[in-house]
């Protein structure tokens, strides 16, 4: 005879089944939550949305302030009635508190906890309090505090910040600061402090990369008649560095050189292999006097000696006037690299779309032809890499087409505001790296040109 267990023994049975699948299902919600962006704070944000009503009436996560001496910033702050306090409500850098501040969240970041907390006097009622204490005891009033747990975010043998829930009304005894639920919370605090770590991390690579980049990027010759602007701005979206760079120089016979290039690759070794290319190329130009296609070509042949893996895209071109009364001509060669615009100054624009071959790196072999366009008085001729024009959304005619126009619109204006406006225009909706080097020529009846060397 098969007996059927006691229905207390069946409920509770069923009861841990359940409890053991909402742990997993928050565990996995929280992890979606913290992967699901980029963007540290709005992941850490969509989490407080997870723990809340799940775990807490309302929860705030406290990060230390690097470059405020370790002051907590309270990033995210979310209340079970979202609409009951404006947007951004409590969020902002907490007082500092001392060595033996007895604030609770000084105690988590020396290491405590998790702490759980019962009892919240007012803050009128507490004396010898620190301004930290003193507006965490504001803050558990103002928003409701009958149960706290305090846990501080460690990862690699640091407390990186605090994680605060907090029940409003009365818990239950397996609730949110129970034996059986601490461990739980602990496990997402870890979480999160790997996220924050992770974070930093990043953050960390990607600045040594952008400085690299940016120490890399030349001062542009001032001296002679040529405007001349550049600018470089870091993929935004994506917190990624590239290898997109612009160089400008004038050769003992006064040509100006204008190079702009984009080394495969999202990250520390594309930058530094940037500068590799950026280092041969300035050597190979100043020692060869050789039309822009050869130049290519041995920068082909030297990074397939030294580099056999790496490929770029690159335009190397050089602006003359052959004597003074000549018209200036750009002689440019472009390996695999978008084709420079002419904006002329009525504003008619074109591509440039010949002495065009395949990218560096592809098939060292390659013939490297040359263009040569004649550019009028007052003409602009833009260099730039693919993140001004390319989108994910769209055709590369359609990128194309739209720079075209916002050229078009610019073609009279100075220098460093067509290159600000086209960034503004075109930069903010990119997700790579972007750089771009334009070159506005004398209008007609200017002085004479005279070659010289900066």
């Amino acid at each position: 005879m098969i007996t059927q267990p006691p229905e207390d023994d069946r409920f509770d049975v069923d009861r841990a089944v359940q409890d053991a699948l909402d742990r997993l299902t928050l565990m996995a919600n929280a992890s979606e939550a913290l992967s699901s962006t980029l963007e540290l704070e709005t992941g850490l944000r969509r989490l407080c949305r997870v723990l809340v009503p799940a775990l807490a009436d309302w929860c705030a996560i406290d990060l230390v302030e690097q470059d405020a001496k370790g002051r907590l910033r309270r990033v995210v702050v979310e209340h079970r009635e979202p609409d009951a306090f404006p947007s951004g409500f409590l969020e902002g850098l907490l007082p500092a508190a001392d060595d033996h501040s007895q604030a609770p969240l000084a105690r988590a970041l020396r290491g405590a906890g998790p702490l759980r907390l019962s009892d919240f006097p007012a803050p009128e009622e507490t004396t010898g309090a620190d301004s930290l204490h003193v507006l965490e005891l504001q803050t558990f009033r103002q928003l409701g505090a009958r149960r706290a747990v305090l846990v501080p975010l460690r990862a690699r043998r640091r407390v990186l910040g605090v994680l605060t829930l907090v029940r409003n009304g009365p818990d239950c005894p397996s609730g949110m600061d129970s034996q059986e639920r601490l461990p739980l919370i602990e496990e997402l605090a870890h979480r999160v402090a790997m996220a924050v770590d992770n974070a930093h991390l990043h953050a960390q690579i990607s600045n040594t990369a952008e400085r690299l980049q940016r120490s890399l990027l030349p001062d542009l010759p001032r001296d002679g008649p040529l405007d001349i602007a550049a600018r470089y701005d870091p993929a935004r979206a994506s917190a990624e560095i590239g290898g997109d760079w612009y160089d400008a120089f004038l050769l003992p016979d006064g040509a100006l050189t204008l190079i702009i290039g984009d080394v495969t690759g999202h990250d520390l070794k594309a930058a530094v292999s940037m500068s590799q290319m950026r280092n041969m190329l300035r050597g190979i130009a100043c020692d060869r006097k050789e039309p822009p296609g050869k130049i290519l070509a041995r920068l082909d042949a030297a990074n397939e000696i030294l580099y056999p893996a790496q490929t770029l895209t690159c335009l190397y071109a050089l602006v003359t006037k052959p004597d003074p009364e000549g018209q200036w001509l750009l002689h440019y060669a472009a390996a695999g690299h978008p084709a420079p615009l002419l904006v002329t100054g009525t504003g008619d624009t074109r591509f440039l779309t010949a002495g065009r071959s395949l990218l560096l790196g592809a098939a060292p072999d390659t013939i490297r032809p040359d263009g040569e366009e004649s550019l009028p008085p007052g003409s602009t001729v833009l260099l730039y890499t693919d993140g001004l024009i390319e989108r994910r959304s769209e055709t590369l005619d359609d990128g194309m087409t739209r720079l075209r126009q916002h050229a078009a619109a610019l073609a009279r204006a100075p220098l460093e505001t067509f290159c600000d406006e086209l960034m503004t225009g075109l930069g903010e909706t990119s997700t790579d790296d972007i750089a771009l080097i334009a070159v506005r020529i004398p209008p007609a009846g200017s002085a004479p040109y005279t070659a010289t060397a900066e």
